[in-house]
């Protein structure tokens, strides 16, 4: 599946989440919504990310957006990872990959000249409407946190 396009319906889900239950995208409808895709915990830069986000989850709180974390790793795995690096963004698990899939995130990667499947780190703002307001495709970390604020403000 390709990468979702700004003014579509963002694809909704249902994942098992941190700390036990599940987030769907439905249930947070009315507000903004940061969705961001990557692929496993306690590596340095998914850490960097998740870390980034944590620290201004008070300001995407006041600006009236959730962020939500998704990644192929178990939700016991989000807990581990939540408690040693005192994260606040909420973590979804999507071991079976539909919601990945579906957001056009699972792709075909290479390393070292071997092909493997993976998470393409990307983040989808979605808006109070549940339609998709922003794409960033291939993160890179360094300040990418602040630019999704800065576009949620503005949103």
């Amino acid at each position: 599946m390709p990468l979702p396009e700004i003014g579509q319906d963002a694809v909704d889900f249902e994942l098992p989440r941190d700390g036990g239950g599940t987030i769907s995208l439905s249930a947070l409808r009315g507000k903004n919504v940061v969705l961001f895709f990557y692929p496993k915990d306690d590596t340095s830069g998914c850490t960097a990310e998740s870390v980034d986000f944590s620290a201004l989850q008070a300001e995407f709180d006041e600006a009236g957006a959730s962020v939500v974390g998704i990644s192929p790793d178990s939700a016991k795995s989000h807990d581990k990872f939540k408690a040693k690096h005192g994260l606040s963004v909420i973590l979804a698990s999507d071991e079976e990959k539909s919601t990945l899939e579906a957001y056009g995130v699972w792709t075909e990667k290479s390393m070292y000249g071997r092909k493997y499947m993976g998470v393409e780190r990307t983040t989808v703002l979605v808006g109070p409407d549940g339609k998709v307001r922003q794409v960033w495709p291939k993160v890179k970390v360094p300040g990418h946190a602040q630019a999704v604020l800065d576009a949620v403000k503005a949103s």
